[in-house]
């Protein structure tokens, strides 16, 4: 079984920009709920935040890659 990262790095970048954007929906939902009384399973608000921070790194990680990719092919 691999990590989520690992599922993560496996992504193409369209599908991590979707994923994100599903991820956060969904953590706002949640907190939709935990300000109404309605939440039952507090962990996954967690879960979410730590998912959206693995994203945001990946993606950073892709940048970066392409701007040294594009400078060495520059330079």
């Amino acid at each position: 079984m691999a990590s989520k990262a690992a599922e993560i790095r496996d992504m193409p970048d369209d599908g991590l920009l979707q994923h994100l954007a599903d991820t956060k929906q969904e953590l706002f939902n949640l907190r939709f709920q935990h300000v109404t009384g309605q939440l039952d399973n507090y962990s996954r608000l967690r879960e979410l935040k730590r998912e959206i921070a693995r994203i945001n790194t990946e993606l950073r990680a892709r940048e970066i890659a392409a701007a040294e990719a594009l400078e060495k092919a520059n330079g």
